[in-house]
Parts: C-alpha cells; sequence; structure tokens
C-alpha cells in the first residue's frame, strides 16, 4: 500500500474542555495517506469513506494456505496496572502466563524455574523439565553464547532501568480457544535475572512483538502461519481489557492509514505532522516530530512524551486555553503534573473525553492530570497506550502502514463481524504443573462462561487454598470475607462460606457467590465479570495471609421450587388475605361500635361518694 501523491491530516487526538463559553480543543495531526478529508479521533467518526488505497504490493512471505489470525483477549487496565496483557500457554502440557503486549520489545520471555532472581508474579514459574516438547536452544553463530558456549541467551534493558536476561529456548506456543492458529513452536526467553519494574511487576513477563528475528509476529510470519500483520484494541477508562489480533484481518472501510517505515527505526514509527490547541495549529517545524527515532507507537508505554520544544509550546497552549479551571498539584510530588479541577464551580461544566489523553487524579475526585509528558532531552515523540485507548490500531507491517480506527475495543469482535468460538463452561485443565495439593484451573481463552442471556445463574462457587494455619486462618474469616467482596467488587452479604478443611498448615475453603439482595438470579454480565476474576486470578490477598491460590470456579442455576413449595406458596398468600380481610372487618365493627356509644347522651353523676372515690384516684401533686 503505496501513498497518495496527496498529503491531508487525520486527528488522533483531541481534548475538548465544553465550558459555558468556548471550547478549548487539543488535537495530534498525522499524515494520512488514504482520505482527503479530515478524521478526528476519538470523539468523531471521518466524514470520507469513499477513498481508499489498495495493497498494491505484495511481501515476499507468502502463505501457503489461506490465512489464519489468532484472536486473543487482553486484560488488565493501562492506567492502573501500566500496561494491557494477554494469555499465552507454554509446553505440553501446557503452561499459562500473563504477558505485556509489548511493541516496543522483539524478545518474549517468562520467568524461568531456574531464575536466581525474579519476582513475584502472577503464575508460577515456566518448568522446562515438566514439558515434553521443550529444547533449548543451543549455541550457533546467530546468537549470543552463554560462557560454557552451549546455549544461546538474551538480554534486554528498558529505559525505566529495568532490565531481562536468561537462555533461549524452544516450545510449542498456544493462543487460546479463540484462536483459528494452532499451536506453533517458537523461541522464547526463560529468565534467569530481572530487574526494576520487571521484577515487580504483577504480570510474568513480556510479549514482544516488534520488529526482530526474536518477535513473535516474525516467527509466526516466517512459519508462514500469518501474514505479516496484527492489531491491538485497549480497551477505554474504567472499562480495560480488549482484543487483539495476530495475522491480518479485513480492514473496516473508514480505517486510516499512515506510513510507517522499517528503515527509519526499529520501531513502529508514523508520520506526525502537528499538534492544534484550541483550534490553532502549535507554531511549530514538523521536523521537531521527526527526531532521533521519529514518532514511535509503543503499546508496552504508558503515556505519550514529546520533544522539549512541543511539549514547551503544548503546555502553554493548554494552559493559556485553559484558564477557567483550577490548576491543582499532582498526586505525586516528585513529578510535576499538570492537572485540573473545580470543572463544577462557579456554574460551569467540564466535558471530556479523557481516555485518550488524561489520567485521574488519584487523590482529588472529579480531577484529571495530562497524560502527555516532556520526553527529557530525547528528540523522539513517544505515544503510547494511552493515545490509543478505544482505538484499533493494524500494524500492517506487509504494506508498511499503521491504521487507527475508532471504536468500542470491549465490543470488537461484533463490530468486526469475527465470532470467535464460546468458551468451555467447564474450564477447568489439570495442566499447570505447580505442585500444588490441589488442581488448578487453567482457562483456555477468555473466561469460561457463554453470556449469551440464556443461563440463569443461581451462584458461583470456587475454591481458595491458603498456605496458612487453621488456628491463625479463623479470627480472619471476616476480614477475608471482605476482601473476597473487594476483589471481587460485589456487596459483602454476598460471599458465603460454604465449606472450610484443613490439611496440616494448608487450608482448603469453598466459597460461594450470591446474586445481590433479594434477586433469584445474577445477570450474565455480572456472572462473566465475577467469573473473569476469579478465572484471572486477579483476586489480591496481603501477605498476611501467605501463599494462595483460586480454582475450580463453577456456576450454580437458580434453585428450583417443587410442586409443593409452589402449592404452599399459594395457601400462605390465601391466608394471608383472609386474615388481612378479617382484621378490616373486625377493626370496621369496632368503629362503628365506638360511633354508636358516643352518640348516648352523657348524664352527670350527683353522688357524692361518686365524686370523692373520682378525686382520689387523681395523681398525686
Amino acid at each position: 500500500m503505496k501513498p497518495a501523491s496527496f498529503t491531508a491530516t487525520f486527528t488522533i487526538l483531541c481534548i475538548i474542555f465544553t465550558l459555558v463559553d468556548y471550547d478549548v480543543v487539543s488535537c495530534l495531526h498525522f499524515s494520512d495517506t488514504s482520505h482527503r478529508t479530515a478524521m478526528v479521533l476519538p470523539l468523531f467518526p471521518p466524514k470520507d469513506t469513499s477513498v481508499r488505497s489498495s495493497p498494491s504490493q505484495l511481501s515476499g512471505r507468502l502463505l501457503q494456505k489461506s490465512p489464519v489470525n489468532a484472536q486473543m483477549a487482553l486484560h488488565d487496565d493501562l492506567l492502573i496496572n501500566g500496561y494491557y496483557t494477554t494469555r499465552l500457554w507454554i509446553g505440553t502440557p501446557p503452561q499459562r502466563f500473563a504477558l505485556i503486549v509489548d511493541t516496543g520489545s522483539t524478545v518474549t520471555y517468562v520467568p524461568c524455574s531456574t531464575c536466581e532472581q525474579c519476582g513475584k508474579h502472577q503464575d508460577p514459574r515456566f518448568q522446562p523439565e515438566m514439558s515434553s516438547t521443550y529444547q533449548p536452544v543451543k549455541c550457533n553463530i546467530d546468537c549470543t553464547c552463554d560462557n560454557e558456549r552451549e546455549q544461546c541467551i538474551y538480554e534486554r534493558q528498558y529505559a525505566e532501568m529495568s532490565s531481562s536476561s536468561g537462555v533461549l529456548g524452544q516450545d510449542v506456543v498456544s493462543f487460546g480457544n479463540q484462536s483459528e492458529l494452532a499451536p506453533q513452536r517458537a523461541v522464547f526467553g526463560c529468565e534467569n535475572r530481572e530487574t526494576g519494574d520487571l521484577y515487580s511487576q504483577h504480570a510474568d513477563g513480556i510479549m514482544g512483538l516488534g520488529r526482530g528475528d526474536l518477535s513473535i509476529v516474525d516467527q509466526l510470519v516466517e512459519k508462514h502461519v500469518i501474514s505479516d500483520s496484527f492489531s491491538l484494541c485497549y480497551g477505554g477508562m474504567d472499562f480495560g481489557g480488549g482484543a487483539m489480533v495476530l495475522g491480518g484481518i479485513k480492514p473496516p472501510a473508514d480505517m486510516v492509514f499512515t506510513n510507517s517505515d522499517p528503515g527509519r527505526s526499529p520501531y513502529y514509527n508514523i508520520e506526525l505532522k502537528e499538534i492544534h490547541v484550541a483550534g490553532k495549529a502549535l507554531s511549530l517545524n514538523p521536523r521537531v516530530f521527526d527526531g532521533n527515532h521519529g514518532t514511535v507507537l509503543d503499546s508496552g508505554t504508558t503515556y505519550a512524551y514529546l520533544p522539549e520544544a512541543a511539549f514547551e509550546a503544548f503546555k502553554s497552549a493548554v494552559m493559556k486555553a485553559a484558564l477557567s479551571l483550577k490548576l491543582i498539584e499532582g498526586p505525586d510530588p516528585n513529578y510535576k503534573d499538570i492537572c485540573f479541577s473545580g470543572a463544577g464551580s462557579n456554574g460551569k461544566k467540564l466535558s471530556l473525553s479523557p481516555e485518550n489523553y488524561l489520567f485521574r487524579h488519584s487523590k482529588v475526585r472529579g480531577a484529571y492530570c495530562l497524560g502527555i509528558f516532556q520526553n527529557g532531552k530525547d528528540a523522539t515523540t513517544l505515544l503510547g497506550g494511552i493515545i490509543v485507548r478505544n482505538t484499533l490500531v493494524t500494524y500492517d507491517r506487509q504494506h508498511e502502514m499503521v491504521g487507527f480506527w475508532k471504536t468500542n475495543c470491549s465490543d470488537l469482535w461484533n463490530r468486526l463481524n469475527l465470532s470467535p468460538p464460546p468458551p468451555s463452561p467447564s474450564g477447568l485443565v489439570n495442566t499447570n504443573s505447580t505442585g500444588s495439593m490441589y488442581p488448578t484451573l487453567v482457562p483456555t481463552g477468555s473466561p469460561g462462561y457463554n453470556a449469551s442471556g440464556e443461563i440463569k445463574v443461581g451462584f458461583i462457587t470456587f475454591y481458595m487454598s491458603l498456605s496458612v494455619n487453621h488456628l491463625d486462618l479463623n479470627p480472619h474469616m471476616t476480614e477475608l470475607t471482605h476482601l473476597i467482596a473487594q476483589e471481587l467488587d460485589i456487596n459483602f452479604s454476598q460471599v458465603h462460606l460454604m465449606n472450610l478443611s484443613t490439611k496440616g498448615n494448608d487450608s482448603l475453603i469453598k466459597w460461594a457467590i450470591y446474586p445481590a439482595g433479594s434477586a433469584n438470579y445474577m445477570t450474565n454480565a455480572a456472572a462473566v465479570e465475577i467469573i473473569h476474576r476469579l478465572a484471572e486470578n486477579r483476586v489480591r490477598l496481603p501477605d498476611t495471609f501467605g501463599s494462595y491460590k483460586l480454582f475450580e470456579w463453577g456456576i450454580e442455576p437458580p434453585p428450583k421450587r417443587s410442586g409443593w413449595w409452589r402449592s404452599y406458596l399459594i395457601v400462605v398468600i390465601a391466608l394471608s388475605v383472609v386474615l388481612i380481610v378479617g382484621l378490616s372487618a373486625f377493626v370496621g365493627w369496632l368503629i362503628w361500635r365506638r360511633g354508636k356509644e358516643s352518640a348516648v347522651p352523657y348524664e352527670r353523676v350527683e353522688s357524692v361518694e361518686s365524686v370523692v372515690r373520682e378525686q382520689e384516684l387523681q395523681p398525686l401533686k
């Protein structure tokens, strides 16, 4: 796909402060090679959908058969976790891992069981000895070798001073049951050491989607099993999650493309032309966005970072245009965040679409901070995930293009007319060998539940294993119940303890989650959300509860009432009606009788004795 002979702009980021008297708009513009009119994202749809460039060149990597793709769910939240993750299964039997999707990395790696310096992450470490299909990558001229020159090794360092290093291995990689793509052998890193954020993060490792021989995308393309393309769609604020596709998809008619020159840098770069604030272009030379690596899309970076000159101009324009808002300090005193509040005062209304450029102030309710910062002294323009939330981004590497399409990423499959197979309701596969005395839940895709609206969920059950003494656990059961309710985002009254058993220092608890209030069953949406959190191990407990694991969740239908119960209910209702009618009649009779008595003339009592006795009955004063 080649650029057209004209250059237009499309807006990928808009900030709108809708006040009483005026609008403040901030927009980023990119070179658009397929449309003549402006496309505004994320707030407005494109106006021109009639012009599209068609692929005109073929990659040298041709598929041996009809193209397939791997449809995969994304999890977590960009601003809460700092990243989005997907699930990969490695080995035979498969071992599951939560990996950060990172277009700025070229290696996929997970912690190895032999790791000498690895943090505590979401899933157990990879155990090569437990996989019948694992093979180390032996030392060769195309790789860096260990000191013994026996095995290939890798090492990666990142800008935030974190690092990962280990050995390279090869094994079967599975992509979940939403994938048309069968499991494939691939090379990945088995970590022996990690530092910085990689050590402390909850996610297990990185899924490298960048350009390079070790990239999972490059490996699948070299095997001729997918076309040279992949897509990411990050969920919006308050939703998180999203979707990912390895391989090509049919682009929507109104998707807008821009050039991405692999010769420009090893990263996915695009052509940023200008920034508009309050409807006016900043007085900047377009070359300011072309320094160092140019303008780079990096899914593993949270925010956006501009070169110094561009950021200062942008900051000055935003501050000038937002005079009606109150400038406040950011949540972290170590950073000079630009934050605004007070939108509801003085009769003014602040209307924002914050998901693509703002993050919530963690200490001031209703306040927001700009998620766009200065990139130090680096001339690179770095656009992180916040810029493209609720935007389908297609990295069409075959045609050296990147496409953007504003959409609801939580509903991407339906919007693309893709129907991933529903996951199995059982979802229980005892394949992740962790040495635990209890079975382990290994879901094979998104949560194992068919939310078609046809199933009524009475309650949800799951097991929790804890490595803590039973006597130490008993005083904290109420606290544990509250924590579970908090992590599942439900009411405390919905969490019920079903059973508690112990074996040495191990405790096994069966829990049940019931519908809220007096409801007889849960909505599908509520049930899916609870199961999603359980299946993806998103319940986090403090260290006082020791090591723990959630597994073997199940759903139960609402209790069925027998014919006897229905008959009994009818009798109770009938008796209640008779009793109410009888009481009403009796009260009516009493009122009628009182009225009759009050109609009789009152006769004074002349007896002195009676008067004296009446006086004796008066209270003492």
